[in-house]
Protein backbone atom coordinates (compact mmCIF):
# COMPACT_ATOMS: atom_id res chain seq x y z
CA UNK A 1 0.00 0.00 0.00
CA UNK A 2 2.79 2.44 0.94
CA UNK A 3 4.57 1.95 -2.70
CA UNK A 4 1.31 2.36 -4.36
CA UNK A 5 0.51 5.60 -2.58
CA UNK A 6 4.18 6.33 -3.12
CA UNK A 7 3.26 5.69 -7.29
CA UNK A 8 0.37 7.78 -6.58
CA UNK A 9 2.37 10.60 -5.56
CA UNK A 10 4.56 10.69 -8.02
CA UNK A 11 2.19 10.86 -10.55
CA UNK A 12 0.31 13.51 -9.25
CA UNK A 13 3.61 15.67 -8.95
CA UNK A 14 4.54 14.75 -12.29
CA UNK A 15 0.65 15.77 -13.76
CA UNK A 16 0.80 18.97 -11.56
CA UNK A 17 4.27 19.93 -13.13
CA UNK A 18 3.21 19.17 -16.52
CA UNK A 19 0.09 21.55 -16.02
CA UNK A 20 1.78 24.24 -14.51
CA UNK A 21 4.25 24.39 -17.58
CA UNK A 22 1.31 24.18 -19.88
CA UNK A 23 -0.69 27.02 -18.52
CA UNK A 24 2.33 29.29 -18.17
CA UNK A 25 4.14 29.10 -21.05
CA UNK A 26 0.15 28.55 -23.24
CA UNK A 27 -0.91 31.96 -21.82
CA UNK A 28 -3.65 30.16 -20.53
CA UNK A 29 -4.23 31.87 -17.14
CA UNK A 30 -4.94 35.11 -16.48
CA UNK A 31 -4.32 34.16 -12.77
CA UNK A 32 -0.98 32.96 -13.80
CA UNK A 33 -0.04 35.81 -15.17
CA UNK A 34 -0.62 38.44 -12.37
CA UNK A 35 0.50 35.85 -9.73
CA UNK A 36 4.24 35.96 -11.70
CA UNK A 37 4.07 40.01 -12.59
CA UNK A 38 3.28 40.44 -8.92
CA UNK A 39 6.26 38.23 -7.71
CA UNK A 40 8.42 39.94 -10.15
CA UNK A 41 7.76 43.61 -9.81
CA UNK A 42 8.47 42.80 -5.75
CA UNK A 43 11.89 41.31 -6.65
CA UNK A 44 13.12 44.06 -9.14
CA UNK A 45 11.15 47.08 -9.12
CA UNK A 46 8.07 46.50 -11.61
CA UNK A 47 10.82 43.71 -13.11
CA UNK A 48 13.75 45.93 -14.39
CA UNK A 49 15.57 43.05 -14.32
CA UNK A 50 13.84 40.45 -16.51
CA UNK A 51 16.25 40.00 -19.37
CA UNK A 52 14.83 40.66 -22.93
CA UNK A 53 13.02 38.22 -25.23
CA UNK A 54 15.88 36.37 -26.81
CA UNK A 55 14.13 34.75 -29.89
CA UNK A 56 14.89 36.83 -33.13
CA UNK A 57 12.81 34.40 -35.91
CA UNK A 58 9.46 33.54 -34.14
CA UNK A 59 6.33 35.96 -34.81
CA UNK A 60 5.78 38.39 -32.13
CA UNK A 61 3.68 40.56 -30.09
CA UNK A 62 4.33 44.16 -30.56
CA UNK A 63 3.68 45.74 -27.21
CA UNK A 64 3.12 49.85 -28.68
CA UNK A 65 3.15 52.37 -25.78
CA UNK A 66 1.58 55.82 -27.37
CA UNK A 67 3.08 58.46 -27.11
CA UNK A 68 6.23 59.64 -25.56
CA UNK A 69 8.59 62.24 -25.25
CA UNK A 70 7.30 65.14 -25.62
CA UNK A 71 3.97 63.99 -26.50
CA UNK A 72 2.34 63.34 -23.47
CA UNK A 73 -1.13 62.88 -24.88
CA UNK A 74 -4.22 63.29 -22.24
CA UNK A 75 -3.70 63.97 -18.82
CA UNK A 76 -5.18 64.59 -15.95
CA UNK A 77 -3.55 66.86 -13.07
CA UNK A 78 0.23 65.29 -12.28
CA UNK A 79 -0.76 62.27 -14.41
CA UNK A 80 0.56 62.08 -18.13
CA UNK A 81 -0.99 59.42 -20.58
CA UNK A 82 2.48 58.89 -22.06
CA UNK A 83 3.75 57.16 -18.51
CA UNK A 84 0.44 55.13 -17.46
CA UNK A 85 0.97 53.41 -21.17
CA UNK A 86 4.48 52.80 -20.97
CA UNK A 87 4.02 51.91 -17.10
CA UNK A 88 1.11 48.90 -18.66
CA UNK A 89 3.61 48.14 -21.21
CA UNK A 90 6.12 47.55 -19.44
CA UNK A 91 4.48 44.77 -17.35
CA UNK A 92 2.71 43.23 -20.72
CA UNK A 93 6.56 43.45 -21.62
CA UNK A 94 7.63 41.67 -18.43
CA UNK A 95 5.20 38.89 -18.41
CA UNK A 96 5.94 37.78 -21.93
CA UNK A 97 10.31 37.76 -21.08
CA UNK A 98 9.18 35.74 -18.01
CA UNK A 99 7.05 33.02 -19.85
CA UNK A 100 8.77 32.81 -23.33
CA UNK A 101 6.18 34.52 -25.82
CA UNK A 102 8.62 36.74 -28.14
CA UNK A 103 8.00 40.20 -27.30
CA UNK A 104 9.53 43.92 -28.62
CA UNK A 105 8.41 47.30 -27.86
CA UNK A 106 8.18 50.10 -29.94
CA UNK A 107 9.97 52.30 -26.85
CA UNK A 108 10.60 51.22 -23.29
CA UNK A 109 11.82 54.75 -21.91
CA UNK A 110 10.24 58.24 -22.11
CA UNK A 111 10.51 59.00 -25.53
CA UNK A 112 8.81 59.96 -28.97
CA UNK A 113 9.53 57.78 -31.82
CA UNK A 114 9.69 60.36 -35.23
CA UNK A 115 13.20 59.75 -35.45
CA UNK A 116 13.37 56.23 -34.58
CA UNK A 117 15.29 55.07 -38.13
CA UNK A 118 16.95 58.41 -38.70
CA UNK A 119 14.76 59.22 -41.95
CA UNK A 120 14.98 63.29 -42.24
CA UNK A 121 17.44 65.76 -40.88
CA UNK A 122 14.60 68.15 -39.70
CA UNK A 123 10.96 66.69 -38.40
CA UNK A 124 9.51 69.80 -37.63
CA UNK A 125 5.98 69.91 -38.89
CA UNK A 126 6.29 66.35 -39.22
CA UNK A 127 6.90 64.95 -36.33
CA UNK A 128 3.64 63.05 -34.93
CA UNK A 129 3.25 61.83 -38.88
CA UNK A 130 6.96 59.74 -38.52
CA UNK A 131 5.83 58.90 -34.89
CA UNK A 132 2.67 57.03 -35.74
CA UNK A 133 4.22 55.86 -39.24
CA UNK A 134 7.41 54.56 -37.70
CA UNK A 135 5.25 52.29 -35.20
CA UNK A 136 3.74 50.53 -37.80
CA UNK A 137 6.89 50.36 -39.54
CA UNK A 138 8.23 48.73 -36.45
CA UNK A 139 5.66 46.24 -36.12
CA UNK A 140 6.62 45.16 -39.88
CA UNK A 141 10.26 44.78 -39.75
CA UNK A 142 10.16 42.34 -36.55
CA UNK A 143 8.41 40.22 -37.55
CA UNK A 144 4.74 41.00 -35.74
CA UNK A 145 2.02 38.71 -35.49
CA UNK A 146 -0.24 40.90 -33.19
CA UNK A 147 -0.32 44.65 -32.46
CA UNK A 148 -1.13 45.62 -29.21
CA UNK A 149 -1.48 49.53 -28.78
CA UNK A 150 -1.90 50.40 -25.40
CA UNK A 151 -3.54 54.47 -24.71
CA UNK A 152 -5.35 56.16 -21.95
CA UNK A 153 -8.91 58.12 -22.89
CA UNK A 154 -10.50 61.23 -22.04
CA UNK A 155 -13.70 63.44 -22.14
CA UNK A 156 -15.17 66.94 -20.86
CA UNK A 157 -17.70 64.67 -18.96
CA UNK A 158 -15.77 63.22 -15.92
CA UNK A 159 -19.30 60.60 -15.90
CA UNK A 160 -17.32 58.19 -18.70
CA UNK A 161 -15.44 55.52 -17.62
CA UNK A 162 -13.92 52.11 -19.05
CA UNK A 163 -12.09 49.81 -20.91
CA UNK A 164 -12.60 49.54 -24.28
CA UNK A 165 -10.46 48.08 -27.35
CA UNK A 166 -10.72 49.55 -30.88
CA UNK A 167 -9.78 47.15 -33.98
CA UNK A 168 -7.96 47.70 -37.00
CA UNK A 169 -10.82 47.08 -39.46
CA UNK A 170 -9.27 45.75 -42.67
CA UNK A 171 -6.86 43.12 -40.39
CA UNK A 172 -8.39 39.47 -39.86
CA UNK A 173 -8.24 38.11 -36.62
CA UNK A 174 -8.27 41.68 -35.24
CA UNK A 175 -12.12 41.87 -34.23
CA UNK A 176 -11.65 38.51 -32.44
CA UNK A 177 -8.74 39.64 -30.67
CA UNK A 178 -10.33 42.69 -29.83
CA UNK A 179 -13.41 40.70 -28.01
CA UNK A 180 -11.06 38.56 -26.40
CA UNK A 181 -9.09 41.37 -24.45
CA UNK A 182 -13.14 42.99 -23.83
CA UNK A 183 -15.03 40.26 -22.23
CA UNK A 184 -11.65 39.21 -20.30
CA UNK A 185 -11.28 42.80 -18.76
CA UNK A 186 -15.02 42.60 -17.68
CA UNK A 187 -14.47 39.09 -16.54
CA UNK A 188 -11.50 40.34 -14.02
CA UNK A 189 -11.21 44.03 -14.10
CA UNK A 190 -14.53 45.43 -13.43
CA UNK A 191 -17.89 43.49 -14.57
CA UNK A 192 -20.04 46.68 -14.49
CA UNK A 193 -18.35 47.86 -17.95
CA UNK A 194 -20.84 47.67 -20.28
CA UNK A 195 -18.79 48.71 -23.75
CA UNK A 196 -18.66 47.06 -26.60
CA UNK A 197 -15.43 46.70 -28.87
CA UNK A 198 -15.07 48.92 -32.13
CA UNK A 199 -14.23 49.22 -36.19
CA UNK A 200 -11.25 51.78 -35.40
CA UNK A 201 -12.12 55.62 -37.77
CA UNK A 202 -9.66 56.34 -40.20
CA UNK A 203 -8.00 58.80 -37.64
CA UNK A 204 -6.30 55.89 -35.49
CA UNK A 205 -3.36 55.64 -38.26
CA UNK A 206 -1.80 52.04 -36.34
CA UNK A 207 -5.21 50.42 -36.82
CA UNK A 208 -5.86 51.55 -40.72
CA UNK A 209 -2.06 50.68 -41.49
CA UNK A 210 -1.86 47.48 -39.50
CA UNK A 211 -1.01 44.62 -42.20
CA UNK A 212 -0.94 41.85 -38.77
CA UNK A 213 -4.04 41.74 -36.20
CA UNK A 214 -4.02 44.93 -34.59
CA UNK A 215 -5.91 46.73 -31.44
CA UNK A 216 -5.68 49.67 -29.37
CA UNK A 217 -6.62 49.51 -26.11
CA UNK A 218 -8.32 52.70 -24.17
CA UNK A 219 -7.19 51.53 -20.52
CA UNK A 220 -9.37 53.88 -18.79
CA UNK A 221 -10.99 57.30 -18.76
CA UNK A 222 -8.07 60.40 -16.99
CA UNK A 223 -10.91 62.33 -16.84
CA UNK A 224 -13.17 59.83 -14.60
CA UNK A 225 -12.43 59.87 -11.32
CA UNK A 226 -12.68 56.21 -10.03
CA UNK A 227 -10.58 55.31 -13.51
CA UNK A 228 -7.89 57.17 -12.48
CA UNK A 229 -7.94 56.15 -9.18
CA UNK A 230 -7.06 52.34 -10.93
CA UNK A 231 -4.71 53.51 -13.58
CA UNK A 232 -2.17 55.29 -10.69
CA UNK A 233 -2.09 51.81 -8.51
CA UNK A 234 0.38 49.62 -9.74
CA UNK A 235 -1.45 46.68 -8.76
CA UNK A 236 -4.36 47.42 -10.60
CA UNK A 237 -2.04 48.03 -13.72
CA UNK A 238 -0.53 44.55 -13.27
CA UNK A 239 -4.18 43.29 -13.70
CA UNK A 240 -4.59 44.99 -16.59
CA UNK A 241 -1.24 44.05 -17.77
CA UNK A 242 -2.22 40.43 -16.98
CA UNK A 243 -5.46 40.41 -19.07
CA UNK A 244 -3.95 42.24 -21.95
CA UNK A 245 -0.74 39.36 -21.94
CA UNK A 246 -2.81 36.74 -21.47
CA UNK A 247 -5.57 37.34 -24.27
CA UNK A 248 -2.82 38.66 -26.74
CA UNK A 249 -0.70 35.82 -26.11
CA UNK A 250 -3.50 32.95 -26.19
CA UNK A 251 -4.72 34.73 -29.33
CA UNK A 252 -1.26 34.21 -30.96
CA UNK A 253 -0.15 30.83 -29.72
CA UNK A 254 -3.50 29.44 -30.46
CA UNK A 255 -2.58 30.25 -34.48
CA UNK A 256 -4.69 33.01 -34.61
CA UNK A 257 -2.15 35.49 -35.11
CA UNK A 258 0.37 33.57 -37.40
Amino acid sequence: MEKVGADRYGLLKFMAGLLVFVAVFAAASYFIAVALTNYFSELSGEGKLIPVVSSDTLPRIIIDAGHGGEDGGSSSGETLEKDVNLAVSENVYYLCALTGVPASATRRDDRALYDMYGDLEDYTGRKKAFDLKNRVRFAKEEGGAVFLSIHQNKFSDPAYSGLQVWYAPRVDGSEELARMIQSASREHLDPENGREVKRAASAIYVLHRAKIPAVLVECGFLSNPDDLSRLADPGYRRRLSGVLFSECAKFMLSGAGY
